[in-house]
């Protein structure tokens, strides 16, 4: 794999794995506080930028706020360039063109950044249309304030009408953001993933170890922590052993590999930038690790098959 990709067509290179940072802050869902602080947070981004990852994905609605100030906060410390990505979400109450611009100068505020990288729409809903904030989008961009225009959650004709919006302004469409992994296979069975080759779009894969459960470290007698147990329940988890144990084999045929790294791997062979989060040391340096090495083409094909039978069962 080449050392940095491209992000859409916009000539912006970044690392082909980068890093979410919803649990930079979160206590609901996370449990930020409670077993992990800002001192593992601080060592997970310096492993991570020291591994060559550049590119860290955030929301306004993370924390919520918190994830962008703790972030805005780790970068006034490293002189490494980062590729911030941030998202804008349409609120009930935001349902006018300016909001957007509102809502981006807090993140820029809270990051403590004169422009993004990458401002991402986080969902197609609410009472805007998508049109309307593709509009709003290409204004940002035009005005310096965002260097690429994304989205997040939109499907094949969602993506294409913001597609279409933004290039009646001259503005690139960048990058959407979904769920992809093995466990989540909608991008390829919906035919996004095609879509965004066609439309050189880079298809941004978050929760791509599902939320740790690719990990190999959750088993029917080890279920993950009642937020993230309500998908997957004693007969699921059992169901998963054969895949997990299928990518505990092929990361021993690739030098000790971890499950994770092996899953994050599938996705950079599938094209698509995974985004995995890093609370602490250890996950960081896990993630880093799916770096610098290639499935086979008979190795993904066989993933393909254990996770299609997983799904399909």
């Amino acid at each position: 794999m080449s050392d940095t990709i491209e992000l859409g067509k916009t000539g912006i290179r970044v690392s082909p794995l980068g890093i979410g940072a919803w649990q930079w802050g979160d206590r609901f869902f996370w449990g930020y506080g409670n077993g992990y602080g800002d001192a593992d947070l601080r060592s997970a981004f310096e492993v991570t930028l020291n591994s060559g990852i550049n590119f860290i994905d955030t929301a306004e609605i993370y924390g919520p706020h918190t994830s962008e100030r703790k972030l805005g906060e780790l970068f006034q410390t490293q002189k490494a360039e980062v590729v911030i990505a941030t998202k804008f979400f349409p609120l009930p109450w935001r349902w006018r063109r300016g909001d957007l611009g509102r809502a981006l100068r807090g993140s820029l505020k809270r990051l403590g950044v004169p422009r993004v990288d990458l401002y991402q729409t986080h969902w197609p809903f609410g009472p805007g249309a998508i049109e309307m904030w593709m509009e709003a989008m290409a204004d940002a961009s035009n005005d310096g304030f965002i260097r690429a225009v994304g989205v997040s959650n939109y499907s094949v004709e969602q993506m294409k009408r913001a597609h279409d919006m933004l290039a009646k302004r001259g503005v690139l469409l960048a990058s959407n953001q979904v769920e992809y992994s093995l466990l989540q296979h909608s991008p390829e069975r919906a035919g996004l993933s095609a879509a965004c080759k066609e439309m050189g779009v880079t298809l941004i894969a978050y929760s791509p170890l599902a939320k740790g459960l690719l990990s190999g470290k959750y088993t029917p007698d080890n279920p993950p922590p009642l937020a993230r147990r309500r998908r997957y329940n004693h007969e699921r988890l059992a169901a998963m052993q054969p895949l997990i144990g299928l990518t505990k084999e092929i990361g021993q045929a690739h030098g000790g590999r971890t499950s994770s790294q092996v899953a994050l791997n599938w996705l950079m062979c599938k094209g698509a930038l995974p985004i995995p989060g890093a609370k602490n040391v250890k996950q960081a340096q896990d993630n880093a690790g799916a770096l610098g090495w290639r499935l086979t083409d008979a190795e993904v094909a066989a993933l393909d098959e254990a996770s299609n039978l997983l799904l399909c069962s």
